[in-house]
């Protein structure tokens, strides 16, 4: 038998701030009443009766739930709300332990008194005018409940309005709670859930009222009554008794004027005077971000599923890393608070990690709530029947149809899916505004035009009602077709739009096209409609920079074309081409990169298609310049600028400009190299459709202008190419391209910032750099991040952790990687090695990086490897170094001036200058450096001029 407790019917408990009167069943903290469940006070009394000793939780249940089978986790949930109640474990001050596998102990202590013969509480509270006693503490809404407070006396009648689950009870008690004490007559609470006779509404308030109205109609008395009171009545849940409600409000608001009502429903009463405030979802993370825990819990979603879970899983605290799960998981639950209290409950079972990967089986993971609950709050399901059960057949049949959304939509999409088959076209206007009145839609007006979407939950419980309906295929084909109706004519009407307008119109798209393609190539599907759909689709994939994605599905798409009859040449081509594309970015071999587009160039060029095999020269030219494919990228983009001439746009023309003159600037002939550039920047005009993205997958002005800046510093205008730099990254962010901006940043930008030696605007741009690849599909510039990241860390003079991560991101490479970046590189990791003393490494290093450049003349940077072997030489000290480093330095030095590299020589000379001083020949040093340090116009607060200038004035 279960220990009962002794205390008397003057007995009073005190401990810590609280005084608990058993027999009275009141708990006060000082001299404030505190609201608590009859459950948990009877928990929290036996406990504090046997203060120090160990209660079993078998006793526990017993005497909380005498009679009554009851499963453990109800006892660790009202366990869970006394701990936040009493503040357990705040400024050091425990109440409640568990004591593992036999039960609780209450530690605090406690001190036995007498109360006197009357005690008086303070003023009554919520819970003695009625209202239900919340077991957990209401989390997110404080705003909210504080601006309804001040409303709803001034506007008399306000009703909370959103889907089930959001928190709308919890609002309404917690403002009434917080007004009863201004009420002369009190607080009236009426649950109209059980209600389902509509006539029985009136009846059910005066029952409240604890009026014996004998009558056939109780409106008039339940009038008569209110008259004169000054009153707030609570009517929870009308939706199901709506026309009931709205007549009874509207009668009790024009003869009591003192009486305030707070109502909710799922769908506005529609009485007058009503004031709709609607219940947002609680606010989440933003998908793509990475918050950390302590970022996290700023969001009111993230303190709900961390308040319940730590109710089910004591102790329970998330870490950075459960923050990720976490944050997902609100975010794919929409904020709704049901549904993030019933997935927390299942932290014991699951853990973090594996609640997410479960969540996608929403309903058979959220089957388990609340014993205590309401029970239509007790599963997700139920919560969703009771909104189901309340809708007409042509909502209902509107609602599941709309299930096979996968996003956002707009009316035109919802008529032209929806419609058919019992529903008219013109009808779905009417059920689609009836679904948003009762919180099943959700609309977004913000825009130029209204979008609608279900939140999750209500989706994939609709998408079960839609199979159970048997119409899921038909609607699946009916909701590809539209998507394929609308990728057609957003590329039909591309050349129409900017690409902000453009993407601001069909970004949205996505996800429905996604789950169209999904279907189209399903078992159950239609190949050659999934192959319209993908090939209408690539635009949206390339200017959405989704690269990994447009390759499965291109690839999907390609092995499906033998399959579908007709001709499919054309379709081919463009498949091929958009394969081209992605890989470059998906991809490290070069024969898969090669392959695509050497297919779509042979097609283009049997079909006479100007405008493919100019994109396909434009792939291989690019491929064989990430390859050290140098003399072969050249021909290639001679041979794009004679096919060009036969192209209807001039852009075509420009663009073999800019290749040329890139590939001139690897080579390292830097005059041939500006004249292309600059003649191709004066000539070019973006196109205000931003079509040669999809063409040739960057913004061609930001990319003429990457080798334009390089180009710049080689030739001694420092402040110049920092300046184009840092402007090309700010007009790649506005035209919002994220593979451009990319480039611009690895190539450009963040080299040119360590060339001059601004440190901290290369750490900006490292930090942008390395956003974007955990953002989109591009595996290979995280490499470069890191590596840029190696390189600022030894200009910083972090050698080891520097040389650490340069060498390891650089074994990462492919054995036969070539690029500009990676010899340039190499030589950093040859310069690191020497500076920390292991010279005959980094000689190593610097031999590959230069039999590299010689094999693939990739000469833009060999002066300065050159100039590394020779300081490399001169540290080993071999007998002759001297001799060997001074051939070097003369190398270098001639290769410099050949090309027209005034930075490059400026180094050289440095280092050759120090060596001559060294030796005795200062006079030799000065007028060395001094030549070339004299020939600057600009840059002299750089690195560079900074350390010549120095030398200089040692040697003067």
């Amino acid at each position: 038998m279960p220990r009962r407790p002794s205390a008397t019917s003057t007995q009073v408990l005190t401990f810590g701030t609280f005084r608990l009167f058993p027999a009275r069943n009141w708990l006060l903290d000082r001299d404030t009443p505190v609201r608590v469940g009859s459950r948990a006070l009877d928990i929290l009394t036996i406990l504090a009766e046997h203060a120090g000793e160990i209660v079993s939780k078998e006793e526990l249940m017993e005497y909380a739930w005498p009679n009554t089978t009851v499963v453990e986790a109800n006892l660790r949930v009202h366990v869970a709300g006394l701990r936040k109640l009493l503040g357990d474990g705040q400024t050091g001050t425990r109440y409640i332990v568990s004591v593992i596998g036999r039960g609780y102990r209450f530690v605090a202590p406690v001190s036995l008194s007498q109360a006197p013969n009357v005690v008086s509480l303070p003023p009554a509270s919520g819970h003695d005018a009625g209202l239900p006693a919340q077991l957990t503490r209401m989390i997110g809404r404080a705003d909210l409940v504080a601006a309804l407070s001040a409303k709803l006396p001034r506007r008399h009648f306000v009703t909370l309005v959103g889907p089930g689950g959001i928190g709308k009870t919890t609002v309404a008690v917690a403002v009434a709670d917080g007004l009863a004490p201004s009420y002369r007559d009190g607080v009236r609470f009426v649950d109209l859930a059980p209600v389902a006779n509509p006539l029985l509404v009136p009846s059910t308030l005066a029952s409240a009222l604890g009026l014996a109205i004998r009558s056939d109609d109780p409106g008039p008395g339940l009038i008569a009554f209110l008259r004169d009171k000054h009153m707030l009545i609570v009517l929870d849940n009308c939706e199901h008794v709506i026309a009931a409600t709205a007549a009874l409000a509207e009668g009790i608001l024009k003869a009591a004027p003192r009486v305030n009502i707070l109502a909710t429903s799922r769908e506005p009463v529609g009485a007058e005077g009503e004031v709709v405030q609607r219940l947002a979802p609680l606010a989440f993370p933003p998908r793509e971000s990475r918050p950390t825990a302590a970022d996290a819990l700023t969001f009111p979603s993230i303190q709900l599923f961390v308040d319940r879970a730590a109710a089910n899983l004591n102790g329970f605290e998330m870490s950075d890393e459960e923050a990720l799960f976490v944050s997902d998981i609100c975010c794919r639950l929409d904020g709704l608070p049901l549904a993030i209290e019933l997935a927390a409950s299942r932290v014991d079972a699951f853990g973090i990690g594996g609640l997410a990967a479960l969540l996608n089986d929403r309903f058979s993971l959220l089957i388990r709530g609340r014993r205590t609950a309401l029970p239509r709050h007790q599963t997700l399901g139920a919560t969703l029947d009771w909104s189901y059960d309340t809708l007409t057949e042509p909502e209902r049949v509107v609602l599941r149809r709309l299930a096979v959304f996968a996003a956002s939509f707009t009316f035109e999409s919802a008529s032209a899916v929806t419609s058919g088959s019992g529903v008219v076209a013109a009808e779905v206007i009417d059920q689609l505004a009836n679904l948003v009145a009762k919180s099943l839609v959700v609309a977004d007006i913000g825009g130029a035009n209204a979008r609608y979407r279900l939140l999750t939950t209500t989706r994939v419980y609709a998408s079960q009602k839609l199979a159970e309906s048997g119409e899921l295929g038909r609607l699946s084909r009916r909701h590809a077709e539209h998507c394929r109706e609308l990728v057609e004519r957003a590329g039909a009407g591309r050349e129409q739009q900017s690409t902000g307008a453009w993407l601001i119109v069909n970004a949205e798209q996505i996800d429905d096209v996604r789950a169209a393609l999904t279907w189209a190539f399903s078992p159950g599907g239609d190949l050659a409609l999934g192959v319209a759909l993908t090939v209408g689709s690539v635009p949206l994939w390339t200017h959405m920079s989704l690269n990994e994605e447009c390759r499965a599905w291109v690839e999907t798409a390609l092995a499906s074309l033998d399959a579908v009859k007709g001709q499919q040449t054309y379709d081919r081509l463009r498949l091929f081409a958009a394969l081209g594309g992605a890989i470059k970015y998906t991809r490290s071999s070069a024969s898969e990169k090669a392959a695509p587009w050497e297919r779509a160039l042979a097609i283009a060029e049997d079909t006479g298609n100007t405008d493919y095999q100019l994109r396909s020269l434009w792939g291989l030219w690019a491929d064989n310049m990430e390859w050290g494919e140098n003399r072969k990228a050249l021909v290639l983009a001679e041979k794009f600028a004679r096919v060009a001439t036969a192209s209807a746009d001039p852009t075509d023309t420009i663009v073999a400009d800019r290749m040329i003159g890139y590939t001139y600037y690897i080579l390292g002939d830097l005059v041939p190299a500006r004249i292309h550039i600059e003649r191709m920047l004066r000539r070019y005009a973006a196109p205000a459709n931003r079509l040669d993205i999809v063409r040739y997958q960057f913004d061609q002005r930001v990319m003429a202008r990457i080798p334009l800046a390089g180009i710049l510093w080689l030739q001694g205008f420092p402040d110049q190419a920092m300046r184009a730099a840092t402007e090309n990254i700010d007009e790649a962010r506005e035209i919002d391209h994220e593979i451009s901006l990319t480039y611009a940043l690895a190539q450009s930008a963040c080299p040119i910032a360590l060339y001059v030696g601004d440190l901290d605007a290369a750490g900006r741009f490292l930090t942008m750099l390395l956003d974007r690849p955990s953002r989109h599909a591009m595996e290979p510039w995280e490499r470069w991040g890191r590596c840029f990241k190696a390189v600022l860390l030894l200009r910083q003079g972090d050698l080891a952790n520097g040389l650490r991560m340069l060498s390891a991101t650089l074994s990462e490479f492919p054995a036969n990687a070539v690029h500009m970046r990676h010899v340039a590189f190499l030589g950093e990791l040859a310069a690191g090695l020497g500076r920390a003393g292991e010279v005959a490494a980094g000689l190593t290093t610097i031999e590959r990086a230069l039999d590299a450049c010689r094999r693939y003349e990739e000469n833009w940077c060999i002066a300065e490897l050159l100039r590394i072997q020779g300081e490399l030489l001169l540290q080993q000290g071999a007998a002759d170094a001297v001799a060997s480093g001074e051939a070097c330095f003369r190398d270098a030095l001639d290769r410099a001036r050949g090309q027209g590299a005034l930075s490059w020589e400026l180094r050289v000379a440095t280092s050759h200058a120090r060596l001559w001083r060294d030796l005795g020949r200062r006079g030799d040093a000065r007028d060395l450096l001094g030549s070339t340090y004299n020939r600057f116009t600009e840059g002299f607060a750089t690195s560079d001029l900074t350390a010549a200038k120095t030398l200089l004035d040692e040697l003067s």
